[in-house]
């Protein structure tokens, strides 16, 4: 498959600080590579970057073969974080503000459409709820018809709803062929939206690879979950970890563990056993301690 972004020996370096340190990887045209990690890792910085907002110290950014310039905007689009539109404008007008600086844009009752917004269009922008703003930012990301898509941690702060929505959105936006890159703190979010994860901490990227193949690489385990009252005071020879007021058993072999934990004399009543996860991964890769 075509790459449509080669970053090589990519570094970002500040007075005190090297915030990307050293980065080479590929994007693949048509895929949707998700970038993790925690706080201070480099992501956002990284993502500045590629979008060609912030010029790096050293390396260098390819769209298909060519250095960034002045046209490489034309084929990206861009969902930030946080945007601020215009006072007192709808969201039909909004559509059309942005529409005018672009020579190339997507039909308008196209766009309307694949971002669901024909039920508010003639609503001040000031009067939408979360999910309906975040449905009106992807539509300005996507006026241009871009072929490479930018999502700068889009559902925060949206309910369990609009955000399983809002997925629908972007794997629309996929099925059309679109590159998408997607940052997020919701591992599950990662989970169903992407197909190349790359986890980065300290300016570097730790792991990469698909949801699937990272976690079968990192674990052969699954997750047994019990009430901590439960075991308390209880001898148990297994790998416990202590969750607030859960506990979390380790094990390759569930049968086995549920038999140790009947011959204990533990009640099963609330055992909850999952496989692996993301969230796992990215722990088990980068800490828990609170990042600033």
């Amino acid at each position: 498959m075509a790459s449509i972004l080669s970053v090589r020996e990519l570094r970002k370096a500040y007075p005190k600080l090297v915030a990307v340190d050293g980065l080479s990887f590929d994007i693949d045209e048509g895929s949707c590579l998700g970038l993790l990690g925690p706080n201070g890792a480099g992501k956002s910085t990284t993502i500045e970057m590629l979008e060609g907002l912030v010029r790096p110290t050293s390396g260098r950014i390819l769209f298909r073969g060519r250095p960034l310039d002045a046209r490489y905007r034309e084929y990206v689009g861009i969902q930030f974080q946080h945007t601020a539109l215009q006072d007192f404008l709808t969201v039909r007008e909004n559509l059309e503000l942005f529409a005018a600086l672009y020579r190339r844009r997507m039909p308008m009752d196209a766009l309307i459409a694949a971002c669901n917004l024909e039920s508010f269009l003639d609503r001040d922008h000031a009067r939408l709820s979360g999910g309906q703003r975040q449905r009106l930012l992807l539509a300005i990301a996507l006026i241009n018809d871009p072929d490479l898509l930018f999502l700068d941690e889009p559902t925060t702060g949206l309910d369990p709803q609009a955000r399983r929505n809002f997925w629908e959105l972007v794997q629309g936006v996929r099925a059309r062929g679109k590159t998408v890159v997607l940052s997020t703190h919701y591992m599950d979010e990662a989970y169903t939206l992407c197909d190349d994860i790359a986890i980065m901490d300290r300016g570097r990227i730790i792991a990469r690879g698909s949801p699937q193949k990272l976690l079968s690489e990192h674990f052969d385990d699954s997750v047994l979950e019990l009430p901590a009252a439960e075991i308390d005071g209880r001898e148990l020879e297994l790998p416990i970890q202590q969750r607030a007021d859960l506990v979390e058993i380790l094990s390759s072999d569930v049968n086995r563990t549920v038999q140790k934990l009947l011959a204990a004399g533990v009640s099963l009543a609330q055992l909850k056993i999952r496989p692996r996860t993301l969230e796992d991964l990215f722990i088990s890769l980068t800490g828990r301690e609170l990042r600033a």
